[in-house]
């Protein structure tokens, strides 16, 4: 096998920049990573990005660069695969800094577990697995905003992208072979279709796990509440929980003062939180209170209880058995609020139906199975609601 250049190459010049990415657009793949901050910011700062091409490794330094528009283009070359491992945040660091979502993407850690290399496998791991060498990591939780940067963490970071094209083409290969590559490549293509989406303040409220037991007019009280804290994260650039934590929106939303002295006593609210913002949490709560009655949201429907247990166990039992014919992990093929949505599709006598992800590849597969088995299983329960799946 080739010696693998592994040496870090520093790039803080705009124009050594828009040469090597006018080369790199003529490639069909690179390896990326980032290297990113956010423990004190709602946005994540992005404090270096790696590429490998396979006769480097090169280290660009966004406090450095100036012009951007080289990695814009770059980025959203269609005839460049950009190669990443376990992206979702990375993603996230170029919607920000370059207000680009790269495409098409290769997520190696995607294209591992259907290779059979298991689910959610590290980089580190999966370099072990299929090359053998093995990559230290002293430097994960490393500042990557001082600079300059040590010897250690320059090696680290190209380190992270060395092997990743080497990895991504013995990938490649198995996955031809086992005829599962498209089922990668649409499952990479919604990682980005996911990546350029985001919920809007007004619908936050939905992901509180707890906001179920609210009734109408607390939930339009916790609707603006949620709504409060997102916006308000978004203009600081503060995390949310530094804000507020979802606990305290809840109780908020539940209690509902009615001034500073009865917010005060309520603990789950930070003090600095209550100095800050009081008046206008206060004001966010009597907005909500005020709102007429047909605006008020919906309930949320509580976890699914006991009488839907044998369904769900049913549903899972198939995609097991499927998954253990296959040699694929059962995480792989369905989630969890996939199995939970196809129960629910069903709570009120309609016919069962499936979240939008498994009508794609998954629906000749498993998805006309899963409909199936629901279908059977409301049946069995109707002749004998007491029974066990």
């Amino acid at each position: 096998m080739a010696t693998i250049p592994t040496d870090p190459i520093w790039i803080d010049d705009d124009a050594q920049l828009a040469t090597l990415c006018e080369r790199w657009r003529e490639q069909g793949s690179i390896a990326v990573d980032t290297e990113f901050m956010r423990s004190e910011t709602f946005y994540p700062i992005a404090a270096l990005l790696q590429i490998g091409d396979g006769q480097g490794c090169y280290l660009i330094d966004p406090l450095a660069i100036e012009d951007l528009e080289p990695l814009r283009q770059l980025f959203a070359e269609p005839g460049v695969t950009k190669v990443l491992h376990a992206c979702s945040e990375d993603l996230e660091v170029f919607q920000r800094w370059l207000g680009v979502v790269p495409a098409p993407v290769f997520d190696t850690q995607i294209g591992a577990a259907f290779a059979g290399y298991g689910f959610s496998i590290g980089y580190a791991g999966l370099v072990k697995a299929v090359l053998g060498v093995e990559i230290p990591k002293g430097e994960t939780r490393s500042d990557w905003l001082q600079r300059p940067l040590s010897v250690a963490q320059k090696k680290y970071a190209a380190l992270d992208v060395a092997h990743m094209l080497v990895v991504y083409g013995k990938l490649l290969q198995t996955l031809r072979e086992s005829e599962r590559l498209e089922w990668v490549r649409a499952d990479c293509a919604e990682l980005v279709a996911n990546a350029k989406k985001s919920l809007e303040p007004n619908e936050y409220y939905l992901k509180l796990g707890s906001a179920w037991k609210l009734h109408r007019r607390e939930l339009a009280v916790l609707r603006r509440l949620c709504a409060w804290r997102e916006t308000r994260a978004r203009e600081r650039d503060r995390p949310r929980n530094r804000l507020i934590k979802e606990a305290g929106l809840w109780e908020l939303a539940r209690s509902q003062p009615a001034d500073l002295g009865q917010l005060q006593k309520l603990k789950e609210v930070p003090a600095r939180t209550q100095a800050d913002d009081g008046e206008a949490l206060l004001a966010e709560i009597r907005a909500g209170r005020e709102e007429p009655e047909e605006l008020w949201p919906e309930r949320l429907p509580p976890p699914l209880g006991r009488a839907e247990a044998p369904m769900m166990k049913a549903l899972k039992r198939h995609v097991r058995e499927l998954a253990e014919e296959l040699e694929l992990p059962p995480e792989l093929l369905v989630r969890k609020r996939e199995y939970e949505a196809i129960v629910r599709s069903g709570l009120n006598g309609d016919d069962h139906q499936l979240p939008e992800r498994l009508k794609g590849w998954r629906y000749a597969l498993l998805g006309e199975g899963l409909l199936a088995v629901a279908e059977a299983e409301r049946r069995r329960l109707e002749v004998d609601p007491e029974g066990e799946a």
